[in-house]
């Protein structure tokens, strides 16, 4: 818990921390500085809405779904590294991003794929992703194991009729043998019986 604690911590502290250098050396909203020519520059951007700018100016409607995730995730304590890892970074994200909405009102984003796409985000952004992929992949894993399990249990439960019809047909033959030398022994004595009285 501890660890996971301080992993927190640390995402939101690079979060802020990337920020508020964007703050310092872009001053003004739409200054930019060249990073990678024709491909990623940072950009200043102030984003009222959500990520990649999506939903402008419903701030309360996202804090109050990052706050639900936060209590959802100290409460629940899941075991999985998987899914640990996962809201962590969701969660650092969304403290990140929910810390700029209370002092601010918007949400500085910096980081600018212009050669790619034309969305501006930051470092909670990437964490939200990020941590979402993770628990999608943890999610399908679940499903691909219950599927497993579900057939190899089908496989068990086809395989068991097969199993008592064999042993049912071995006693039938162990049976119909027994009848047949008991009628064998039968014929012999009755035989035998004859023979006897003949000589008599």
């Amino acid at each position: 818990m501890l660890l996971s604690l301080v992993l927190l911590v640390l995402v939101v502290a690079v979060d802020q921390i990337t920020k508020h250098l964007t703050v310092i050396y872009l001053p003004h909203p739409g200054d930019s500085v060249e990073l990678i020519p024709g491909f990623l520059r940072l950009t200043y951007v102030q984003n009222p809405g959500a990520a990649f700018g999506s939903l402008t100016n419903a701030r309360w409607l996202f804090m109050l779904c990052s706050t639900v995730l936060i209590v959802a995730i100290i409460w629940k304590k899941p075991q999985s590294m998987l899914v640990r890892a996962g809201l962590i970074l969701v969660c650092g994200g969304g403290i990140g991003n929910m810390i700029d909405r209370i002092f601010y009102g918007y949400v500085v984003d910096m980081i600018d794929f212009y050669g790619i796409w034309q969305f501006v985000f930051n470092a909670a952004d990437s964490c939200v992703c990020i941590g979402a992929g993770l628990l999608a992949v943890y999610c399908l894993i679940g499903i691909f194991r219950e599927k497993q399990a579900q057939k190899a249990s089908e496989t068990a439960g086809a395989g068991a009729p097969a199993e008592v019809a064999q042993i049912k047909e071995t006693g039938e033959s162990g049976i119909s043998g027994e009848n047949e030398a008991r009628g064998e022994n039968g014929e012999s004595g009755a035989d035998g019986d004859d023979g006897t009285e003949h000589d008599r």
